[in-house]
């Protein structure tokens, strides 16, 4: 029977051919020091360089060293996903090919999971050598990060050094962009013991990042999709239908108003205004057209939800 490894090691890489060799020496010397059965897995995602060709010639020499080709360029977080389900060690680090994450981290982050039972443990960049235009922005998305997720303890979501139980890679599913906010959706899966530990960040050796200024707008929209689906993806009608019986309601009042206005000015026996005059009318128009919108909306998410294959899936940590 196969033994499991201690560790497994995902590293996800798009055009990392010259940092490859070194990231791969430097993370053997970790492991052998410290005496850890590992593997290795470079999830190639679509590199246009050698990168492959340094993977493949890795595994020659290494049978602890594994390889995943993406056959075009796809994305940080589906090479993720696709790491996590080959990956078979107890613990499971993440980090970036571009020697910016040190290796020598490794041993600590492991023992937080291993001894100090910490589901996932988060790496925090204290001192970083981005420049300004990356790291302003950075804060500000993570502070935002924190207020949303309710993880007030980590201040760096986004940093690819990270660590995690077997279970906790198992359990969540990383799609889109969405690996800025794994802390998170291993929270909303049911793993609350989430930790920090400062990490050395270096300066970048080779190439160029690979990211621009457009990640914060997307890493917001995620966020986003991410609250309103933790939240109510499956009671859609609970959003959508309190929206939508608040905004009719303020729509029945207009309408109420409008023909109060009316009524006095027939009983007094004077002349009643047009009721196009009033701004009233079109707030009560436009009000119950939206409200009885979000209804629908809502319907419409229930019968979706009620219907998905995964309607029923829930994380059950154990099972006798």
């Amino acid at each position: 029977m196969e033994t499991r490894p201690k560790i497994s090691v995902v590293v996800p890489l798009y055009n990392e051919a010259e940092s490859l060799p070194e990231l791969y020496e430097w993370i053997v010397r970790v492991m052998h020091e410290n005496n850890y059965t590992y593997e290795i897995l470079f999830v190639n995602d679509g590199s246009t360089d050698e990168s492959w060709q340094v993977i493949e010639h890795l595994a020659t020499k290494d049978t602890n060293v594994h390889g995943i080709k993406f056959r075009r360029n796809y994305g940080k977080s589906p090479a993720l996903y696709c790491g996590f389900k080959a990956s078979r060690g107890e613990v499971v680090i993440t980090m970036d090919a571009d020697l910016q994450d040190s290796p020598d981290e490794i041993p600590e982050l492991y023992r937080m999971i291993s001894e100090e039972g910490y589901d996932l443990v988060s790496g925090y960049k204290q001192k970083r050598y981005d420049p300004l235009s990356k790291t302003l922005p950075t804060k500000l998305f993570n502070a935002t990060a924190r207020a949303v997720s309710g993880i007030h303890n980590l201040h760096d979501f986004n940093c690819g050094l990270k660590a995690y139980r077997s279970e906790v890679v198992k359990n969540i599913e990383v799609f889109g962009e969405m690996h800025r906010f794994i802390p998170y959706m291993a929270k909303n899966a049911g793993f609350n013991k989430i930790g920090e530990k400062v990490v050395h960040h270096q300066a970048r050796k080779y190439g160029k990042t690979k990211f621009g200024l457009n990640r914060f707008v997307n890493g917001y929209l995620d966020l986003l999709t991410l609250w309103f689906l933790g939240t109510f993806g499956k009671k859609p009608m609970h959003v959508f239908g309190f929206l939508g019986t608040l905004m009719f309601l303020v729509g029945f009042f207009a309408v109420l108003i409008v023909g109060g206005v009316k009524l006095i000015h027939i009983i007094g026996g004077t002349p009643a205004p047009l009721v196009t005059n009033s701004p009233y009318f079109y707030i009560s128009l436009t009000m119950m057209l939206l409200g009885t919108q979000l209804f629908l909306a809502g319907f419409i998410g229930e019968l979706i939800s009620r219907n998905a294959a995964a309607r029923n899936e829930y994380q059950i940590e154990k099972e006798f």
